[in-house]
């Protein structure tokens, strides 16, 4: 059972998903074990081309992190979309993770994850809101504030 109609909701919201990411490297975006769906982490990117250079809290105010976070979320839809061709295939979000690069005495983590989760919100509805993990790391890939980690439970 679908968890709404996700195509129409994101019509409805105005969310115009970007193109699918590329791998940055050796990996692949999605792998499907059985009814799970697990990404690649997903960068603030719009097709390969970066959105977001820097550290929260440093180059990058909370306001940027958030939107980074939610720009990140957007290219987990769009592989998601890419990989199982409707994003209606989605049963339930198993797993949200948002690492963020961020300087030691940084504080704000939660305002920058609800960049990701505040958009699945919206669009999934309140009933789908998935555990999440936040973490505050050094630095991530090619310099970039946010990196999302999502897990769906799928259609087979």
């Amino acid at each position: 059972m679908v968890i709404v109609d996700v195509e129409a909701r994101l019509r409805e919201l105005g969310v115009i998903l970007p193109p699918p990411p590329t791998p940055f490297g050796a990996y692949v975006e999605a792998v499907q074990c059985g009814s799970l769906l697990f990404l690649s982490g997903m960068l603030p990117v719009s097709g390969h081309e970066p959105l977001y250079l820097g550290s929260v809290g440093q180059e990058l105010s909370v306001a940027e992190g958030y939107d980074a976070a939610r720009a990140a979320c957007l290219s987990g839809l769009a592989a998601t979309q890419s990989h199982l061709g409707s994003l209606n295939r989605i049963r339930a979000i198993a797993k949200l993770g948002v690492y963020i690069a961020a300087p030691g005495d940084f504080r704000e983590h939660p305002k920058v994850a609800d960049g990701a989760s505040e958009l699945l919100l919206a669009v999934f509805g309140k009933e789908s809101v998935p555990p999440r993990i936040v973490l505050g790391v050094a630095s991530l890939p090619l310099g970039m504030p946010v990196e999302i980690e999502l897990v769906f439970e799928i259609e087979p």
